[in-house]
């Protein structure tokens, strides 16, 4: 029987090139089989004659086995339809070989999937180039795409200049305001620089006989607090640049402050941490004594709830609004605890970094007291700052990296590792809108980074004030 009798017997369109010889008939009886396909001769009804395909040497689309594109359910399972057509027609379905590598074939899939569709003529089939592209890419509507690695910018966009700005491990000399303004200790004096107009106020000058050791900027930005190498500690108004009130306390200088909403907690030289309240007449309303050597961190909760202070003592001690003595003691660190940061993301979760003989940061949940995660960071931790925007922190090292780190939580994976900085990173402070830090070191610079999203593009957040460096913007 030649091929074309058998085409006429069968009702089979052969391809060209293929004999009947190729073909495997099969006969099934009225009863067994009731054919539903066009394949089979329309003037035999008791008998059909079936086609099985090589697959792996045949062109399915020449078959004509596709007529009408199922419509998609509202609600179907796409999942399933992938898994019943990998069933159906193999893994290799939709494969270039297959589809015999002509562009006007209508199972033929794009080489440029993702980028672009190939054919518009039926957009509901499941069969479509476009659908099928996005299987072949491992996307479906059932499967989320992997997220792309967020990228921080290597290098700082803006770089000034900080003449005598000091090398001293246990000095807090650079904060900056919620209404956008630097505040840097230079020597003997204090200079703000307002990050909208980049210009630079000289705010005071303590003389020849005190030095600047510490600056702090109220909740609200308009006060700012400065602690001195005789330890006293001043409170001068940001935008008139008048002092409104100096308190004494300390026996020697003043190195760290840290303002609550009401209390201004000041930590010195002398071991012991001062209370001050600006609505009293009184110098300092209580005094902290748990330290044995310098206190150099000093941190506030989020709540007003709890301070940490860490000291040179190798001690993390944490206090609440009226105790004399610490709630806790913490001392699993091996050097100074200078860098300390409160999440914002959770209440009670306190992370502490430890000097050059210890290296780590340690994370502490403050309700009982327990050791949550240490990890190593091959150097001196000497500061850290937690993003107010997304759940990651920032660190930045001395001895001997002099690098600045980013950090997401809980799973401590690198975000970045940046570096310019020719010594140790020993100043860090972040911009009101959460997105801009900047560091100081003793090469006497300030760097600015950019190093997290802004909170717009977090999920379910509200409008907020934008403030970006060289100009400010309502968004």
């Amino acid at each position: 029987m030649d091929s074309s009798n058998n085409g006429r017997k069968t009702g089979l369109n052969l391809p060209a090139g293929m004999s009947g010889s190729s073909l495997h008939l099969d006969a099934f009886s009225t009863s067994s089989f009731r054919s539903t396909s066009n394949l089979s001769s329309p003037s035999k009804a008791t008998c059909s004659d079936r086609f099985i395909p090589c697959r792996s040497s045949s062109r399915l689309h020449t078959f004509g086995l596709i007529e009408k594109a199922s419509p998609v359910k509202e609600g179907g399972n796409e999942a399933y339809s992938r898994l019943l057509k990998s069933e159906l027609f193999g893994t290799d379905f939709g494969s270039p070989s297959l589809a015999g590598g002509g562009p006007a074939s209508p199972m033929s899939p794009s080489t440029n999937m993702l980028r672009f569709k190939t054919d518009h003529s039926t957009p509901s089939s499941p069969y479509s180039p476009t659908v099928l592209g996005h299987d072949l890419g491992g996307y479906s509507e059932a499967s989320t795409p992997p997220k792309q690695t967020r990228k921080v910018p290597k290098a700082p966009h803006k770089v000034l200049d900080a003449p005598s700005l000091q090398d001293d491990f246990y000095l807090n000399l650079v904060d900056w305001s919620s209404q956008n303004v630097l505040a840097v200790g230079l020597g003997t004096c204090v200079y703000l620089w307002t990050a909208s107009t980049s210009k630079v106020t000289k705010l005071c000058d303590l003389g020849p006989n005190d030095g600047v050791c510490s600056v702090q900027w109220t909740r609200e930005g308009s006060f700012l607090s400065i602690g001195t190498s005789l330890g006293q500690v001043q409170v001068w108004d940001g935008t008139q640049c008048k002092r409104v009130r100096t308190m004494a306390g300390h026996q020697t200088r003043t190195g760290v402050l840290a303002w609550s909403s009401r209390i201004l907690s000041s930590g010195s030289r002398d071991r012991n941490i001062l209370q001050h309240d600006l609505r009293v007449s009184n110098d300092f309303i209580s005094k902290l004594a748990g330290h044995k050597s310098e206190v150099c961190g000093l941190k506030w909760s989020h709540d007003d709830k709890e301070l940490a202070s860490g000291g040179n003592d190798n001690q993390l001690l944490v206090w609440n609004q009226h105790s004399q003595q610490p709630i806790l003691k913490l001392t699993e660190h091996t050097a100074a605890v200078k860098a300390i940061a409160w999440s914002p993301h959770q209440n009670g979760l306190l992370a502490s970094g430890g000097g050059t003989a210890d290296r780590c940061i340690r994370f502490w949940n403050t309700t009982n007291g327990k050791q949550l995660n240490s990890v190593d960071t091959g150097s001196q931790v000497c500061n850290l700052a937690w993003s107010k925007n997304v759940n990651e922190l920032v660190s930045t090292h001395g001895y001997s990296q002099n690098q600045i780190m980013v950090w997401k939580y809980p799973s401590m994976g690198k975000v970045a590792t940046l570096t310019g900085h020719s010594l140790r990173v020993l100043y860090l402070a972040m911009s009101p809108d959460g997105q801009t830090i900047v560091t100081g070191a003793g090469d006497e610079t300030l760097r600015f980074w950019n190093v997290f999203p802004s909170m717009r593009t977090q999920a379910h957040v509200r409008d907020t004030k934008v403030w970006s460096l060289g100009r400010t913007h309502i968004r």
